[in-house]
């Protein structure tokens, strides 16, 4: 009679729990978008080509692709820049490599971040490009970033685990 033998556990990274913040609402807020924002780059780095690249549902979502627009979303809602068309924003190109992205990432969040900081008030409105309409208030944005960032970790989730059986944050 066969056995039944129970396959190997998959490699699984330490689980983090949410982040300790500071007592002010612009500390608590910053830290769970950075907690999230950790959690997507910590997703997307190690992914060999081309399996970083290429999608993993029907739309075609990609962890690289999640990680680029991500930048993208940064980039607009924090340094008022401008995007282009925001459906070229989760292709990533030929020349877009793990590497590039996740450094370009990591830069756009350090400005962002700069940015946050220097903000008084979070009623005050967040940069925003120019023929854009009134912008938003500092704070609306740190929540909507962190619903952002919050969704596509989550996808960035599934994906990987299709890719290596990697699961956790």
């Amino acid at each position: 009679m066969p056995q039944n033998r129970a396959r190997p556990p998959m490699p699984r990274p330490k689980d983090t729990g949410p982040p300790r913040t500071g007592d002010d609402e612009k500390a608590v807020l910053r830290s769970f978008l950075d907690y999230l924002r950790d959690a997507i780059a910590d997703k997307v780095a190690g992914v060999p080509e081309p399996a970083v690249r290429t999608g993993g549902v029907p739309s075609g979502t990609s962890l690289l692709g999640l990680l680029k627009h991500l930048a993208f979303v940064e980039r607009f809602y924090f340094l008022g820049e401008d995007t282009g068309r925001w459906s070229a924003t989760m292709r990533p190109t030929a020349d877009d490599t793990v590497e590039s992205v996740l450094a370009g990432y990591r830069r756009t969040v350090e400005r962002a971040n700069e940015v946050i900081d220097a903000c008084p008030d979070l009623a005050h409105p967040a940069p925003r490009p120019p023929h854009r309409g009134a912008a938003p208030s500092m704070r609306w944005v740190l929540v909507h970033m962190i619903e952002e960032t919050g969704r596509h970790a989550g996808h960035a989730d599934i994906l990987r685990e299709q890719i290596d059986g990697i699961t956790g944050r």
